[in-house]
C-alpha cells in the first residue's frame, strides 16, 4: 500500500486523523490550516446532512493541495453500479483511502423526503472494495485495468449494546477487509474502555487499527439537539451540565474543546487504541488547537 495512512498504521504509529465537512461553496479550496493541523489524513464527509460538494470532488481537491484524503462513501444514495463507478473514479485520481459507511437515514438530513437506496450495507461495500483490491475485478466479473489499491476503513459505534452483538458486527467489518476503524464520538470513556477491552480480547485490535472519534461540542444547545436527533451520540449529563454552566457562546465553545482534550487524555493510553479522529463538524480551524492542547 502506498497510502501514507496505511504506512503509518502498519508501522505501529499513533494515528491522528480529522474530518473536513464540505459545504455549498463551489469556489472553496482546502485551507492551509488543514495541511498543517497535525493530522496525517483528512476524512471528507459524504453528504451527512444533505447535499453539499461531493466527497469525491473534495477528496481530489485535498490531494491536489498535498493533503492525504480519506474518501468517505455512503451506501444510502447509490446502488452497486454507482458505488463501483465512484470507487474506480477515486482510484483513477490517485485516492488511496476509503471509509465505507451506510450513512445517516435521509430523515436525519435536511431533505427527509429523499428516497434512499441501501443496495448494499457498509459491510457489503467493504467486501466489494476488498474484492477489487485482491482480485482486480468488479462484481460483474469485469477486470480492472491499472494498479488499483484502496486502504479500507469502517465506522463503529462503541456504545451500542448488547456488547456481544456490537463486537460481532465489528468482527464482520474486519473480516470483510476493514484495516482501520474510526469510532463515533467518544464522550463516556468508561463504556468506551469496556468496548475497546472486548475488541482487544477478541484479537480485533491486532487486525485493524482502532481510531477513537472525538467531537468538540460547540454549545449547550448543540448537545441537546444531538441527543434528541441522533441515537449515536451518548453525551453524559455531566458534560451537558458543564456546557450549560460555561457561560456565553464563546465560553461554551472553549468548554467543548476542554472536554475534548480531557477525553483524549483519558483514552489515549488505553490498550488496543491506535489513534484519535477529530470530528470537527465544519470547524476545521480548531483541529490544531485540540491536537496541541492534548499533547498529541
Amino acid at each position: 500500500m502506498d497510502s501514507l495512512l496505511a504506512k503509518k498504521i502498519e508501522a505501529g504509529d499513533f494515528i491522528i486523523t480529522a474530518e473536513y465537512l464540505p459545504d455549498m461553496n463551489i469556489e472553496a479550496t482546502p485551507s492551509d490550516k488543514l495541511k498543517s493541523c497535525g493530522a496525517i489524513a483528512i476524512n471528507v464527509s459524504d453528504n451527512p446532512y444533505g447535499p453539499v460538494i461531493s466527497s469525491l470532488a473534495t477528496a481530489i481537491k485535498l490531494k491536489q493541495a498535498g493533503i492525504e484524503p480519506i474518501y468517505q462513501l455512503v451506501t444510502r444514495d447509490r446502488n452497486r453500479i454507482a458505488l463501483q463507478s465512484d470507487i474506480l473514479g477515486a482510484a483513477s485520481m490517485g485516492i488511496k483511502n476509503i471509509l465505507c459507511l451506510s450513512g445517516y437515514h435521509q430523515t436525519l438530513t435536511d431533505m427527509p423526503e429523499s428516497a434512499n437506496v441501501y443496495d448494499f450495507d457498509s459491510i457489503q461495500l467493504i467486501e466489494v472494495v476488498n474484492k477489487m483490491n485482491k482480485e482486480r475485478i468488479l462484481l460483474n466479473g469485469a477486470k480492472i485495468k491499472g494498479d488499483f489499491s484502496m486502504y479500507v476503513g469502517a465506522v463503529v459505534n462503541p456504545y451500542l449494546r448488547p456488547l456481544e452483538l456490537n463486537i460481532m458486527r465489528l468482527k464482520k467489518k474486519v473480516k470483510a477487509g476493514a484495516k482501520f476503524i474510526q469510532t463515533q464520538a467518544v464522550f463516556n470513556t468508561t463504556d468506551f474502555q469496556e468496548w475497546l477491552d472486548a475488541a482487544y480480547q477478541k484479537g480485533i485490535t491486532e487486525k485493524a487499527a482502532i481510531i477513537a472519534g472525538i467531537y468538540p461540542l460547540e454549545s449547550y444547545d448543540e448537545a441537546i439537539n444531538l441527543l434528541k436527533k441522533h441515537t449515536d451520540f451518548y453525551i453524559p449529563d455531566s458534560h451537558v451540565k458543564r456546557m450549560k454552566e460555561a457561560g456565553d457562546s464563546e465560553a461554551q465553545k472553549k468548554m467543548g474543546i476542554a472536554i475534548c482534550v480531557e477525553t483524549i487524555g483519558k483514552i489515549k493510553g488505553m490498550k488496543g487504541l491506535s489513534g484519535i479522529h477529530i470530528i470537527a463538524g465544519g470547524r476545521e480551524n480548531i483541529i490544531s488547537e485540540i491536537i496541541a492542547d492534548s499533547g498529541l
